[in-house]
């Protein structure tokens, strides 16, 4: 029965490692959303951008035959001078001057802080998870299961602060943006909060003790009762 349950907190924990390399990847990459002005004529070049939770990357691209699915800059994956500068509220001087906006500004930091948590409550699970595999130590399986699900529920709540984010930059008019879609680096956030927040409860149902067969199973085991 204990090797069973070692089996299967195996398999949990290894959908887990898949689930902290895409929030990784996530966190870490710019390519949560593509953005990109309208282009009304051909010939000339326009300038794209993709960003995630730390930095703004535009592409100065030449278009020289109209986008067949809008009128957008792009695809992003064409050739073209590139640029990244961290956004203005986290360094100082002139930089990102596209994301001026105040509630982009809010939204990022928001962002950016949350999944930092969900990266905390990770890490804290990971650690729990490795000492649980020593022998008497499995208690830890519960508090595992439980940053693991808070961890997803984080990523989650990132991705949402920034689908709001992207959907405020587009309504605004104090920028060019006009076209959008989101990337891989979402995807992975996405697939992230699901891997976890699944593999968390998977740890905390093993963690839990097993519940008898049927209800004879515990009369059976009960000590006779001695009388006097």
């Amino acid at each position: 029965m204990l090797e069973d349950k070692n089996t299967k907190v195996r398999i949990a924990f290894f959908v887990i490692l898949v689930g902290i390399s895409s929030m990784f990847a996530a966190v870490v990459t710019d390519h949560w959303a593509v953005l990109s002005p309208r282009v009304e004529k051909v010939n000339t070049t326009c300038d794209a951008a993709h960003f995630g939770l730390w930095r703004l990357c535009t592409k100065r691209i030449y278009i020289q035959e109209p986008d067949p699915k809008g009128k957008g800059c792009g695809p992003i994956s064409l050739p073209g001078e590139h640029n990244c500068s961290y956004f203005k509220h986290f360094t100082s001087g002139e930089e990102a001057k596209l994301f001026e906006v105040k509630t982009q500004k809010e939204y990022s930091i928001s962002a950016a802080a949350i999944a930092i948590i969900g990266v905390g409550f990770m890490i804290l699970g990971t650690i729990c998870i490795l000492i649980s595999f020593r022998k008497g130590m499995d208690y830890l399986l519960k508090p595992a299961g439980m940053f693991f699900t808070f961890a997803g529920l984080c990523i989650i709540i990132s991705v949402e602060v920034m689908r709001q984010s992207v959907k405020r930059m587009i309504d605004s008019e104090e920028t060019t943006w006009i076209e959008y879609y989101y990337s891989w680096s979402f995807a992975c956030a996405c697939a992230a909060f699901v891997l976890l927040f699944l593999s968390g409860i998977a740890v905390l149902l093993i963690s839990m003790p097993q519940m008898p067969r049927n209800p004879w199973e515990t009369c059976m085991d009960a000590e006779p009762e001695t009388q006097e």
